[in-house]
């Protein structure tokens, strides 16, 4: 659920005229963002009918696949950038989808809410799951199957052997460079093999 002003920050990374694989596009907004402001062309891939259905009235090309079963329909570097701007918590394999990410794009982008946000954290603190703008839901209800922060989202990369070529965090339509993991509530990665 990325809003307006963090997919402006997110489209900054993706250079103009570039070919993008947006993974898990929901209703194709930030694709057609791209479409419209950068010259972007490519694919958005989505699961739920309704968005897939979205995207097509967007004039967004959409394959829907479920991104679990893995990117082998995608050859290796097919695009120049691949993006999963709030997808990865919804997977089970995210070293997998990660690592797919670098090997079909030539830089990948990833953004998620970031747990370790210190309203979240004071939550937790006492007694409480966070429901937060960007973390809407009661943790009985949420289609997040996991949490992460922005240092779980460093970690996981340098662990599968990805280069990081910028990570920071977003709050409020804001780049946040210091202590992101404390003070963004979106974190952001750029990466690539």
């Amino acid at each position: 659920m990325t809003d307006d002003l963090t997919m402006k920050v997110l489209a900054e990374l993706v250079p103009p005229g570039s070919r993008v694989l947006d993974l898990g596009c929901g209703n194709g907004a930030m694709l057609a963002h791209l479409q419209a402001t950068r010259g972007c062309s490519g694919y958005g891939v989505e699961l739920d009918d309704a968005n897939v259905l979205a995207c097509v009235q967007r004039g967004v090309n959409v394959i829907q696949l479920n991104l679990d079963e893995g990117l082998d329909m995608f050859d290796d570097q097919s695009f120049d950038v691949v993006l999963q701007s709030d997808t990865l918590q919804h997977l089970r394999n995210a070293s997998v989808v990660l690592r797919e990410t670098a090997r079909v794009g030539r830089v990948g982008i990833v953004s998620f809410p970031n747990f370790a946000h210190w309203p979240n954290r004071l939550s937790v603190l006492l007694g409480r799951m966070p429901v937060t703008k960007r973390l809407p839901f009661q943790w009985y209800d949420t289609p997040n199957i996991r949490v992460g922060t922005h240092v779980d989202l460093l970690d996981l990369a340098l662990s599968n052997g990805l280069k990081v070529l910028d990570n920071f965090g977003v709050h409020r339509g804001q780049r946040v460079t210091l202590a992101p993991n404390l003070l963004a509530s979106t974190t952001v990665l750029k990466f690539s093999r």
